[in-house]
């Protein structure tokens, strides 16, 4: 998940009238820097591959949509005047299809995305999704329904639309001592089980998310849980060890096909309350082996995934992945924080995950990725990227932008030799119009970003910023929780829009 203190910065460029915050939080200082709006403005989606040749990031297609959709097109009017009549009537109707896609707030739903299958991505590539608020979601009044417009289970339409992999964050004990719930999903081990058994059903295998705190973990924020706060170091890899083992226990029994494990959740700076780089080798290593002792009780392959972001830093990921490497850190997987707006260009992140997979040998993914398909806010607490500026050349905040940037970042990290990318939230929608005053039920359900219980063990973001959701328009969902045709991008990935 994106640093608080981003999310604020954003919000407070925005607005300095925004009350509270949503999915992501804020602090107050705005210290971080390397990922504020500033960074995105330059960003860019070009990527050329070492022949000479345009990379399947960019196919015929995705550039036709992105013309008609970005403020960035690049025809000149002399080249307009040069043009052929029959180029000028293709020009003519490529303008008239897109506004489809440029009315994506009047009606997101009717809009149709069209989307180029990405060549030669391999079948077991992972096309995941982030889907831990579901439960307060619904139990906050919130209904979802599927592509023929009738309810149905989240999880069954995200499996029709191509995920195979559901991501589910896990806070070890995200509740004050009267049992208020930190918000957010209030994701403990009994929901994360009502949530795996629910994805595994429709198909999907799940990916265990231990953020080894009580609430959000990023590298602003690495709270130990309430109950480890004065463990020493070695209590503390005891602890986490046997957390570990119980929560895991606990989820393979009730019959969640769990494929990968996260252990710590964007831990470049530290995590569980330890910031010395060799103290958090040592809590790693006891995640690590646990999941290794489980998946061997129970005959499973678990793969084991260690999460960074800041990769507009290369340097720092590859110290990062070095440091691993020279103390012996068991791991499968280096999953990495991408979002466009925020971490620099495809590029880059592309040779990220090529120095890990053929430098360290580790499988590489964009562990968390989205983009907005509006401008508009659905609950009235602001949305952490508002939609309208700062938005990635070639890509609009509407429908087709969001599927195709989803579609180019899969190519990318495909054709750098990584194994898959996971959306963030892409369920995450209001629990009521932005003109309702929604807090009482974000506070008792806690599907907003934060409640103001949260202020006992987070004070300085939560308990000054907690409020909604600030990601609903970044979800995959309309406001009333209809799926977008952008959904659909997990399969069209495979088999192109139009097959």
């Amino acid at each position: 998940m994106k640093s608080f203190t981003k999310v604020l910065s954003t919000l407070l460029t925005v607005s300095l009238v925004v009350p509270a915050l949503g999915a992501c939080g804020g602090t107050s200082n705005g210290a971080s820097a390397d990922k504020s709006m500033n960074d995105s403005a330059s960003s860019s989606v070009s990527v050329v591959s070492g022949a000479g040749t345009t990379s399947s990031v960019s196919s015929a297609s995705s550039s036709a949509a992105s013309a008609a959709i970005s403020s960035s097109a690049s025809t000149s009017d002399e080249a307009a005047s040069n043009s052929s009549a029959s180029e000028a009537s293709a020009s003519e109707a490529s303008a008239t299809e897109n506004t489809d896609w440029q009315r994506a707030d009047d009606d997101p739903v009717a809009v149709k995305v069209n989307i180029d299958a990405v060549p030669n991505i391999s079948d077991d590539f992972v096309l995941g999704m982030d889907a831990s608020s579901v439960l307060v979601e619904e139990n906050s009044g919130v209904k979802y329904y599927g592509f023929d417009g009738k309810e149905q289970d989240v999880y069954k339409t995200l499996a029709e639309a191509g995920v195979n992999y559901i991501r589910l964050r896990l806070w070890n004990d995200p509740y004050d001592e009267d049992g208020n719930g930190y918000g957010g999903g209030n994701n403990d081990l009994k929901t994360d089980i009502k949530l795996g058994k629910r994805a595994t059903e429709a198909g999907m295998k799940v990916m265990l998310d231990f953020h080894y705190s009580d609430f959000w973990a990023d590298p602003k924020k690495q709270f130990a849980p309430k109950a480890w706060k004065d463990m020493e170091i070695d209590e503390k890899c005891d602890a986490l060890s046997k957390y570990t083992t119980k929560s895991l226990t606990k989820m393979l029994d009730a019959g969640i096909d769990v494929g990968m494990v996260q252990i710590g959740n964007e831990i470049n700076y530290g995590m569980s309350g330890e910031r010395d780089y060799l103290k958090v080798i040592e809590l790693l290593k006891a995640g690590s082996k646990a999941v290794r002792a489980v998946s061997k009780k129970y005959d499973k392959d678990i793969k084991i995934i260690i999460h960074y972001t800041d990769i507009k830093r290369p340097a720092g990921i590859n110290s990062l992945c070095a440091k691993l490497e020279d103390r012996g850190v068991d791991y499968d997987i280096m999953g990495l924080s991408y979002y466009p707006y925020w971490d620099g260009t495809m590029k880059n992140m592309q040779s990220v995950i090529e120095n890990i997979v053929q430098k360290y040998g580790k499988q590489a993914m964009v562990a968390e990725t989205s983009y907005p398909y509006t401008a508009k806010d659905g609950d009235g607490s602001g949305n952490s990227f508002p939609g309208d500026r700062d938005l990635v050349e070639g890509y609009g905040a509407n429908v087709q932008g969001q599927a195709q940037s989803v579609r180019d970042i899969a190519a990318a990290v495909s054709e750098a030799g990584g194994m898959g990318i996971c959306y963030w939230e892409g369920v995450w929608i209001p629990v009521g119009p932005a003109s309702d005053d929604n807090s009482k039920i974000w506070e008792k359900y806690g599907s907003g970003w934060a409640s103001s219980y949260a202020g006992s063990y987070d004070p300085d973001d939560a308990g000054k910023y907690y409020g909604g959701c600030s990601w609903d328009n970044q979800a995959m969902f309309d406001f009333e929780g209809h799926p977008l045709d952008s959904l659909n991008v997990f399969k069209y990935i495979r088999t192109g829009s139009n097959n």
